[in-house]
């Protein structure tokens, strides 16, 4: 609740609820520090695997094997499908933003001297990719097609 606010509805005046709030009281109005999110090691460990796959997998294979594709399934097994690269798509998008995050002074909130700074999660702008694209790889046992 913001100073002017708690006047109106106290019927006070604002240099009353000041001294109150931050003499009184002792509360300071303080900013959410900004924290990268949080990953275990456990997980990074795990997209670094996940990203490693396809490149093993373009490695180990020739131009006359069937190059297999591992991929996370439901409850996060993994399976393999045939034709690694009959999949993978490349080419131009454009990113179109869908929402603003929540700026620094819209996450203030009051906090007394003894409790601790609040932490809270940098959130990145969500957004969609429009997509034009066509199906192709950099490893030579792939088949390049179009879309």
């Amino acid at each position: 609740m913001k100073i002017r606010e708690t006047a109106l509805k106290l019927e006070i005046p604002k240099s009353t609820v000041h001294e109150i709030v931050y003499d009184t009281l002792g509360y300071r109005k303080v900013s959410a520090r900004w924290v990268p999110k949080m990953l275990t090691e456990d997980h990074k460990l795990q997209r670094v695997e996940i990203s490693q796959r396809p490149l093993q997998r373009c490695q180990q294979g020739n131009g006359d094997e069937d190059t297999t594709h591992i991929g996370v399934g439901p409850g996060g097994d993994f399976q393999a499908n045939n034709n690694l690269f009959d999949n993978v798509i490349t080419g131009d998008e454009t990113w179109v933003h869908l929402n603003t995050p929540e700026t620094k002074r819209d996450s203030m909130t009051w906090k007394h001297p003894p409790s601790p700074v609040t932490k809270k999660f940098k959130v990145q702008r969500m957004a969609a990719a429009l997509r034009l694209g066509n199906s192709s790889s950099s490893c030579p046992q792939s088949r390049p097609g179009t879309l």
